[in-house]
């Protein structure tokens, strides 16, 4: 069981130059978990590509229900406090330090291709590339 980010999920999801890696994670381990905001970031990822023309409004529908079963029952809230605390003592976002209140909570490994939060975050957070070669 591992914490994974809303890009991991979008790589694993829209066919792209990291879906392989994104793929070879959920091979290692296919029970992905992730706080409710992933629906937020992903519905946005989503928009974008429709709004570049890289996706049209049935593949954005079809992306969002594979997701969706893809991290249903796995989705946990995380506490505010946390959150903050995550935050304020890291050059991270309150959204990205969701997923890692998450990973500190489950005591779980975060995959992510996230420079910063790996950098800010090295104890939970690790490649998924680094998460393949364990």
């Amino acid at each position: 069981m591992i914490v994974v980010d809303t890009n991991l999920i979008a790589y694993l999801i829209i066919q792209g130059d990291r879906t392989a890696v994104a793929q070879s994670v959920l091979q290692r381990d296919n029970v992905w978990m992730a706080p409710p905001l992933w629906h937020s970031e992903f519905r946005n990822v989503l928009i974008g590509y429709l709004r570049r023309g890289i996706l049209d409004i049935s593949d954005v529908y079809l992306a969002m229900g594979k997701a969706q079963r893809l991290l249903q029952g796995r989705e946990f809230d995380v506490p505010s406090l946390q959150v903050l605390t995550l935050a304020a003592q890291s050059q991270c976002s309150a959204y990205d330090c969701e997923f890692v209140a998450l990973a500190q909570l489950k005591r779980r490994k975060l995959i992510t291709f996230d420079k910063r939060i790996l950098r800010e975050f090295p104890s939970v957070a690790i490649r998924p590339e680094t998460f393949l070669s364990l």
